[in-house]
């Protein structure tokens, strides 16, 4: 079984480490412009960040890791997580957001125009179980679930002895029998807004932010449109694993430590891979990953279509005719999360049918 990784303890691949102590991350906003970096990276760097998961320290949770953790067994709980929780860190329930994300980094020389991305490296499970929870008045099934109108639904989800798994059990109370593959992303990654004001951390935007793309797994490259410069990149939300569309609000939430580089691409070059983006884009091994975001679920796949015309045609010099003409023949379009106020939408374009 994974073992608990204490901030600070254990593997901590990149020269660079980024703690979520209470002084290293907001809890409930995003970082804007008027936001000082807690590091300032070259391009090219990596660096290793603590996460820690919104669930068991919210306040309707009781605000106490331990204890919530501790009925169902936890012995350890991590340290970061008590400590947020029982800190006067500012987080105002039922206005700001749920999720803790890590104060800014500024990557050196990122301007305004070109494209900062953010490469998850490595991700390694912080605790050896994770919570999926549905809200009163949240969910794809507002109306229905939680049940008998309850204000809250958490279930505990426990991780296999391989660290491979995540287990459910059939009904309340029973053994988990129900077994499913854990593939651990960050819900959260983004760079900062421009102004004085820093947004909510529910709903994601061309900055990125609460996207929950669960292709965003070891390996994949996320592009954002730099907004402020330097970026200020962050990341956050930490899953264990997540299905399209997210319907009950959460995923199986659990703490990470994620190793993630730093890299900008200029807006010349930005341009002739990628077009003019105004959103964010992912691109895994396999996948070349544009995005639609709006809170209307049509708007936002009329949107990500846009979005994967403009980019065959800038990639690939593919005619928009033809190219609307290949997504609708060859591309999936997931529908990402429908739970975040602003829903979203991603197209998976096999960049193998391209040569490439």
């Amino acid at each position: 079984m994974t073992s608990v990784l204490q901030p600070g303890r254990g593997p901590i691949p990149a020269a660079t480490y980024l703690p979520s102590t209470p002084e290293h991350v907001l809890w409930g906003r995003l970082p804007c412009a008027a936001d000082e970096p807690v590091l300032t990276v070259e391009p090219g760097t990596s660096v290793t960040l603590d996460t820690v998961s919104h669930e068991g320290i919210l306040e309707d949770q009781g605000r106490d890791p331990a204890a919530f953790f501790g009925r169902h067994g936890v012995a350890e709980v991590l340290e970061d997580a008590v400590a947020l929780a029982g800190s006067a860190h500012p987080h105002r329930f039922g206005v700001d957001g749920p999720h803790v994300v890590s104060r800014p980094i500024a990557v050196h020389g990122a301007r305004v125009g070109d494209l900062l991305a953010m490469t998850v490296l490595h991700t390694t499970p912080r605790v050896p179980y994770g919570v999926i929870s549905n809200r009163h008045g949240k969910g794809a099934l507002p109306g229905e679930h939680p049940r008998d109108g309850a204000p809250l639904f958490s279930t505990f989800a426990a991780v296999s002895d391989d660290g491979e798994h995540g287990l459910l059990p059939l009904t309340p109370g029973a053994p988990p029998t129900v077994r499913f593959p854990l593939r651990p992303f960050l819900g959260i990654m983004g760079v900062a807004v421009p102004g004085p004001d820093r947004p909510h951390s529910v709903p994601p935007g061309s900055h990125g932010g609460n996207l929950d793309i669960n292709l965003l797994t070891t390996g994949a490259t996320l592009y954002l449109p730099v907004q402020v410069d330097g970026g200020l990149a962050y990341v956050g939300d930490p899953h264990f694993a997540q299905g399209d569309g997210e319907v009950s609000l959460t995923a199986m939430e659990a703490s990470l430590r994620a190793t993630v580089r730093f890299d900008v691409v200029p807006r010349k070059d930005a341009l002739a891979r990628f077009g003019d983006l105004a959103g964010p884009l992912a691109e895994t091994a396999e996948f070349l990953v544009p995005t639609g975001l709006d809170e209307d679920l049509d708007v936002a796949v009329a949107d990500c279509v846009r979005a994967a015309v403009a980019l065959l045609q800038a990639r690939f010099g593919m005619d928009p005719s033809l190219a609307y003409a290949y997504l609708s023949a060859a591309t999936d379009f997931r529908i990402s999360q429908v739970v975040d106020v602003v829903k979203g939408v991603h197209a998976t374009i096999r960049k193998a049918d391209f040569g490439r």
